[in-house]
């Protein structure tokens, strides 16, 4: 009998690590929130679909705050005379796999666009506590910016492309 002892624990019997969420770019407060964090923010329950290549159309219902106050929260650094500044910013969120998705601040804005732009920590009310927040993107018919076990959420004004 082979009594050595394993190099690790098998991944059952290792507690899970609570995922974080780094904000972080242009903004007053960066912070690394986990799912509990968010969770303590007013939350928003949507049912949305989108088509995945491999797998169809996925209905699942989220639920989780708004982008928008998460980034509010964090306090983006908008100019304080320039009313329009805030449409320079961009909002880029990060997965674990390294997926991201860039979305301007028109769209999670409601004094542009204003969609309910989601950072879910639940999924077809299954907690995402240890795997991290997924971003929602209601109306997108293609998963694309459905980013799963979000990493980080940097924001920030776009430079200005002058060699165009």
């Amino acid at each position: 009998m082979d009594e050595r002892i394993p190099a690790q624990p098998p991944r059952a019997l290792i507690a899970p690590a609570c995922a974080r969420v780094h904000l972080a770019g242009d903004v007053e407060h960066p912070a690394a929130l986990t799912v509990a964090d968010l969770r303590a923010l007013p939350q928003r329950t949507v049912q949305a679909r989108y088509v995945c290549g491999r797998r169809g159309e996925q209905p699942h219902t989220y639920t989780g705050p708004e982008l928008l106050e998460v980034l509010l929260a964090a306090g983006p650094r908008f100019h304080p005379v320039i009313g329009k500044d805030r449409v320079r910013f961009l909002v880029v969120v990060t997965g674990r796999d390294g997926h991201l998705a860039v979305l301007s601040w028109g769209e999670i804005d409601p004094r542009y666009s204003g969609s309910a732009v989601l950072m879910a920590t639940s999924v077809d009310d299954r907690p995402l506590d240890t795997h991290g927040p997924q971003l929602v993107v209601p109306g997108d018919t293609a998963g694309g910016r459905y980013v799963s076990q979000i990493t980080s959420i940097w924001t920030g004004p776009a430079t200005t492309l002058t060699d165009i």
